[in-house]
């Protein structure tokens, strides 16, 4: 068994709550590298947006194939 089928193993016992708090936790890491690099607010927000997109769209792509 690699790592990742390890991980995965691991990852089928999580719960949508605890998915979550994950997500909540990533949000708050992103606000304190926010607050240690203020320079990044002042990025053009085109670039943040073009981010958004290019990391949701694999996603996003699986859930419209699987339905």
């Amino acid at each position: 068994m690699n790592l990742f089928d390890a991980i995965n193993e691991r990852v089928k016992k999580l719960t949508i709550w605890d998915i979550k708090l994950l997500q909540i936790a990533a949000i708050f890491v992103a606000l304190i590298i926010v607050k240690l690099i203020p320079s990044i607010i002042q990025v053009s927000i085109w670039w943040f947006v073009i981010l958004a997109l290019l990391t949701g769209a694999k996603p996003f792509i699986k859930l419209l194939k699987n339905s």
